[in-house]
């Protein structure tokens, strides 16, 4: 089973650095777009009325946006300048408080841009995240190398012990500090100086490869005039193919990763290596969407960066305040789980050749071989059709029966959709959430259809964050690419679909259950290795008997899935494991090779570099591919993951470790959910993220049930 989608979780303007994901954006273009004056008329100038203060989105014009972002920075420099020279002693209150009250405009500004332009990009946006971003580094850098603001950061923090500070508000004056003396505030004036090119080179790089990458991603589309070619798609796949069809001829689109869903159909084996090449070669054509350059500078830049800073490369310097503090902690967590996943693909190849060898097909398996043979390996093994599955899983009988109803019996949550609320896409949903006692909890979007606008894969962000110092309750937003289904049918999902949908709404509840004073702690401001946490925690629950039981419904007929079908599914539970855990080491253990690179190292070859990588961290499988090939690896190029990828299955050792503890206690209860509440999701960033696990767990997570569950361990194949 699939658990690792893109998932981006976005932290406050001030702890993360202005330079926000930004989505595709050139850099090719320096002058900014025509644009309105900023005063009352733009929809930002003001908290929003709407409920939960929600954007107004029937308001909101393309043109509103950069005098927005403009207005916000300005804003917050006079803000940052007037605490950096306010004339009394620095006191947490003044200095440290007054940071957290700082940049309210911006916030709601970006949060929404950011919205939209991974969401719903278009030619306008992009020019304005063309301009904004080196903008965007640059007032980072203002903030966080301004010396006289930083003396005052300082002088809270040396004296924090005797300032009998409520716990909370200890931890946020040791990570101010600590976020200052990372971003450079110790360099000296004019190393600051050498920084502040770098992070505006590194911005606009990433964003020059957002662009590149989601242009290329729309040209990589496979296209044909004849449908035969597209044997083997089911009737609804194909009438959804032919909605583009008047226009394009048969396309199917690209998804992020380098696998795509369709080759574990598609018979004709022409038009699988035809869709794979698509997809592998997407970024590196040699046209105007190549990201090969891009990517090569922006790991020899993000290395220099790290050696001003005095570390001995990026990772080292990016994980100083991640749970595994250091690159050689996560590749040594990594390096012990690759002999176990590639020793059980092997095992899985040689299954699926000799299924080849038995048909008569003279060839060795290739990657656009495996998903098409795997699943009938599948089948042979368990008897178990994608077919027969789907029509169980309805899009909005598993969101109101399966997530929602999860969230009920675990925490007590009700949802009432709300249609008045104005949305940025017409296939966007809003519901209000409802606490245990009734009272409102939060406000939550879903934009769950594929478009060519859109980013690939998975997400979560918020439009409004929780803090009680500011008054806010959370606006969180799911985002998703299923196929998007012709009109009048269902929308029918595969079973990955269906644990995708609670993943990203692990990450939601995270936000939604936010409980904190202070902005820059709260909700999913979190360390990378622990953010997946919560939302790979979830995902069990779709699987989990009494959950499933009321939601795997037939679309037609009402009818609970079968037993014996929903055994297969359990049973098939850990196929194909081998193959997906291992393209997750290889992206993982690639990105790691890429940010350990030290500033001595050349510019690197791409394509060269990749193959040698893969070779030292013996992941060079010619049929398992890492799941993101560099040209394409938009985590650590542009989503803010540089030097954390592992983070995902860091955190999948964590939320099978807490499954377990469920499953020993009684399991789907409200009195465990509560626990799981109000000692973890609740409290953010408020605490050492580790001391915070095993106080809830009652000590270290252990692997063990990481590896029973990947099926590496055990008798669970």
């Amino acid at each position: 089973m699939m658990k690792l989608d893109i998932n981006r979780v976005k932290r406050s303007i001030l702890t993360t650095g202005i330079s926000l994901v930004l989505g595709a954006a050139s850099a090719s273009a320096q002058t900014p777009a025509p644009t309105a004056a900023f005063g009352p008329n733009n929809p930002f100038y003001a908290p929003s009325t709407l409920p939960f203060q929600a954007p107004p989105f029937d308001k909101i014009k393309d043109s509103d946006y950069q005098p927005a972002i403009d207005a916000g920075m300005a804003m917050q420099i006079n803000e940052v300048e007037a605490i950096a020279n306010d004339s009394a002693p620095p006191t947490f209150e003044n200095t440290i408080v007054a940071l957290e009250r700082s940049g309210q405009l911006l916030s709601r500004a970006m949060l929404v841009f950011n919205c939209v332009t991974g969401a719903n990009i278009n030619d306008e946006l992009q020019k304005v995240q063309t301009y904004e971003a080196p903008r965007l580094a640059a007032h980072q850098d203002a903030i966080f190398l301004n010396s006289k603001l930083f003396a005052r950061v300082k002088a809270v923090y040396d004296q924090r012990a005797s300032l009998h500070l409520d716990p909370e508000s200890l931890r946020l004056v040791e990570y101010d500090y600590q976020q200052f003396v990372k971003a450079g505030a110790n360099l000296s004036d004019a190393d600051k100086a050498k920084l502040k090119k770098l992070n505006e080179e590194e911005s606009t790089l990433e964003n020059t490869f957002q662009e590149k990458l989601l242009a290329a991603a729309k040209a990589g589309a496979f296209s044909t005039t004849d449908v035969k070619t597209l044997a083997g798609l089911t009737e609804a796949q194909i009438a959804a193919a032919a909605e583009d069809a008047k226009t394009h001829g048969w396309r199917i689109p690209l998804q992020n990763t380098t696998q795509q869903p369709d080759l574990a159909f598609l018979t004709d084996r022409a038009t699988r290596q035809a869709i794979f090449e698509n997809s592998w070669n997407r970024a590196e054509r040699g046209d105007a969407n190549d990201t090969r350059a891009v990517t090569a500078r922006l790991a020899q830049l993000r290395a220099e960066k790290a050696a001003l800073l005095g570390f001995s490369n990026y990772a080292a310097w990016n994980l100083t305040d991640q749970m595994a503090k250091t690159p050689e902690a996560a590749k040594k967590f990594l390096d012990a789980l690759v002999p176990a996943s590639t020793a059980r693909a092997s095992g899985e190849a040689k299954d699926i050749q000799a299924l080849i060898d038995a048909q008569g097909g003279g060839f060795k398996v290739e990657p656009w071989d495996w998903e098409f043979y795997s699943e009938q390996v599948r089948k042979a093994k368990y008897d178990l059709n994608e077919s027969e599955i789907k029509p169980y899983f309805e899009l909005n009988n598993v969101l109101e029966n399966g997530v929602f109803y999860a969230a009920h019996e675990l925490y007590g949550l009700t949802f009432k959709e709300r249609k008045d609320l104005p949305v940025y896409q017409q296939d966007v949903r809003v519901f209000e959430v409802f606490d245990a006692d009734e009272k409102p909890l939060a406000l939550w979007y879903c934009d769950y259809f594929k478009r060519d606008n859109k980013n690939g894969g998975a997400w979560m962000d918020v439009l409004v964050g929780q803090s009680k110092l500011l008054g806010q309750l959370p606006v969180v937003f799911n985002v998703a690419n299923f196929d998007k289904p012709a009109p009048g049918q269902p929308a029918l999902l595969s079973f990955d679909d269906v644990t995708t949908m609670f993943h990203e709404f692990g990450h939601g509840l995270h936000g939604m259950f936010a409980n904190t004073v202070y902005p820059s702690l709260s909700g999913t401001q979190v360390p990378r290795d622990f953010v997946e946490f919560p939302s790979q925690f979830n995902e069990h629950w779709a699987s989990y008997p009494s959950v499933f039981a009321h939601y795997a419904r037939h679309y037609k007929t009402g009818a609970p899935m079968p037993a014996e079908l929903m055994a297969k599914i359990v049973k098939s539970k850990n196929f194909n494991e081998g193959y997906d855990f291992t393209e997750i080491l290889a992206a993982s253990e690639l990105d790691l090779e890429w940010h350990t690179l030290p500033t001595s190292a050349p510019l690197q070859d791409p394509d060269k570099f990749e193959i040698e990588a893969l070779k030292r961290t013996h992941l060079d499988l010619s049929y398992v591919p890492p799941r993101y090939r560099s040209s394409y690896f938009l985590h650590i190029w542009a989503n803010g993951y540089a030097a954390g990828y592992y983070a995902y299955s860091w955190s999948e050792m964590l939320d099978d470790d807490a499954f377990q503890w469920f499953l020993d206690n009684g399991g789907l209860t409200r009195s465990n959910g509560d626990r799981f509440r109000q000692m973890v999701l609740s409290r953010g960033n408020t605490e050492d993220l580790q001391k915070m696990y095993d106080t809830w767990r009652g000590g270290e997570p252990s692997i063990e049930p990481m590896l029973r569950d990947r099926g590496l361990k055990g008798d669970s194949k």
